[in-house]
């Protein structure tokens, strides 16, 4: 007999996106009755639970309810979501993605094969608007230099890892490591997996199990996205210094020593032109990969939209990570209204 299987999908004003995630939902290889979705929305104000209901009401087999997160961030959700689940096993989405027919069906039989805590495939980053800036930050956000060797952005073999996006997970494991960290508005996904892997569980990434997610649609909206994941990631590091990894460390150190050697020329002319050799290096690489991938995809526009969104990554990112690291507040954003 087939386990029960709960999906939390913590939610805020998701109207655009969520009945394409349900829909993805509908359409699972997994049976219907071995399903349970449970949206967690935080109160949103653009009609996300409307059309949430209403789809529940067309689809009468679908096990779908919705519950309410008055705290609004994605760790309150998820733990309110998994204080309602009832299944076995556990898969998170967001209101955003859309995962493949299998995706359930896979998630689970890597689990049971690996005996992994929590498992996850790719994630394939498409842009959210038919803009050229949409399509240079999905072509950025999978790009090494945008995600450093990520798995789940970048692809590779199947095996153990640091982290996952979303994550299946066993509900014994949930249950052993406890509850998201509520304090942290954005990383507590990789703060999970952190304590999951400290508890002796395996974090397992199968190319197999795929998903689309929507990317930023334009440079303000990516700026501030990936100022909240590197202030999060330095408010997290102040908890453990251990969990940094090589992918997120360059942003941080980069902004550092460009900031380091811009202080330096002001008091030695010597060192005047240090700052333009670094900037004017960055600048070689982020155009040439931005050449490359014009190229490749046969699309001028990543000539000009390539370079300039993974700089707004790199120095929203590294730049905000410092902030957090110093526990200073924040004057960008620290919680994502997407959820």
């Amino acid at each position: 007999m087939r386990p029960l299987v709960s999906v939390v999908v913590p939610c805020l004003n998701e109207a655009g996106t969520i009945r394409q995630l349900l829909d993805s939902l509908r359409r699972q290889t997994c049976p219907a009755d071995q399903l349970e979705i449970i949206v967690v929305d935080g109160r949103s104000i653009d009609g996300t639970r409307r059309v949430v209901e209403e789809f529940a009401k067309l689809n009468p087999g679908l096990a779908l309810r919705v519950i309410d997160n008055p705290g609004k961030s994605i760790p309150r959700a998820l733990n309110l979501g998994l204080a309602e689940a009832k299944g076995a096993f556990v898969v998170r989405l967001d209101g955003h993605s859309t995962p493949q027919p299998d995706y359930v069906d896979r998630c689970l039989a890597a689990l049971i094969r690996t005996g992994a805590a929590n498992v996850g495939g790719i994630w394939e980053i498409l842009p959210s608007a038919e803009t050229w800036i949409a399509r240079s930050i999905a072509v950025a956000g999978a790009h090494p230099l945008g995600a450093g060797d990520a798995r789940y952005r970048i692809g590779g073999p199947e095996g153990e890892v640091d982290t996952v996006p979303f994550g299946a997970f066993r509900r014994e494991w949930l249950d052993r490591v406890g509850q998201f960290n509520e304090l942290l508005l954005s990383n507590e996904d990789y703060e999970y997996n952190l304590r999951l892997r400290q508890a002796g569980g395996v974090v397992w990434f199968d190319p197999k199990i795929r998903s689309g997610y929507l990317a930023k649609p334009d440079l303000r909206s990516l700026a501030l996205q990936y100022w909240r994941y590197g202030y999060w990631k330095g408010r997290m590091l102040r908890m453990n210094l251990a969990s940094l990894r090589w992918r997120q460390a360059l942003p941080a150190l980069f902004v550092l020593v460009l900031c380091m050697l811009l202080f330096s020329s002001l008091l030695l002319r010597l060192a005047s032109a240090a700052p333009l050799a670094v900037v004017a290096t960055y600048l070689i690489v982020v155009l040439v990969a931005g050449a490359i991938q014009a190229a490749r995809r046969r699309d001028p526009s990543l000539l000009v939209g390539f370079p300039v969104a993974i700089s707004a990554m790199h120095f929203s990112w590294g730049t905000a990570f410092w902030i957090g690291m110093a526990g200073l507040a924040s004057r960008g954003p620290t919680h994502d209204p997407r959820a």
